[in-house]
């Protein structure tokens, strides 16, 4: 793991970072909508938000994050809830052991901040947690050609869809600022 992108997520929950909104996306909550509650795991979770939107929802959620603060709040704002939410410490490209698999597994913004060395390990845990028939919800902007930043490019989808097959894209933009996707995978 890059120490500098651990250090930078971890101390970013001492302030209020900017993908943490607060509120869940309409494509999740669309997604909740039309799919009976069951298993979900969020990549990424972050300070909890979506996990709880989905255990609100009757969802089962796990949530792995790699920063500590950002867990720490995550399990503190589900109690204030009242809702019990598997939160874990973990980087998730080696997650820990679960009782799987998944129903749903929700990536918004997770992959395409990873090394591009440790995608393709990422892929393999989403197939190997995913349930048949599963979804993966995934958000993610793109590079940009002149940036040397965190995206993901075309390859990258082309390498989730050797693994999972591809049921939707929507493509937009990262608050105005550079092209993004939501996707939705589904396991064969």
């Amino acid at each position: 793991m890059n120490l500098l992108r651990f250090l930078f997520f971890n101390l970013s929950y001492f302030r209020n970072p900017p993908w943490d909104t607060g509120i869940s996306p309409p494509e999740l909550l669309a997604f909740i909508e039309t799919h009976p509650p069951g298993r979900a795991l969020d990549m990424g979770c972050g300070s909890g938000t979506n996990a709880i939107t989905l255990a609100k929802h009757g969802w089962q959620v796990t949530g792995i994050d790699f920063a500590l603060p950002a867990i720490r709040i995550a399990r503190k704002k589900a109690a204030q809830e009242g809702l019990q939410i598997d939160f874990r410490l973990a980087d998730v490209t080696r997650p820990p052991q679960f009782d799987g698999p998944f129903d749903l597994i929700l990536d918004i913004g997770c992959f395409h901040g990873l090394p591009p060395k440790s995608r393709s390990r990422y892929i393999q845990n989403i197939q190997r947690l995913l349930a048949p028939q599963g979804t993966l919800l995934m958000y993610a902007f793109f590079k940009k050609p002149e940036d040397s930043g965190t995206g993901i490019v075309e390859t990258d989808i082309q390498m989730i869809t050797s693994h999972l097959r591809l049921i939707h894209r929507k493509d937009g933009s990262e608050r105005g600022l550079r092209p993004s996707a939501w996707f939705t995978f589904q396991k064969p």
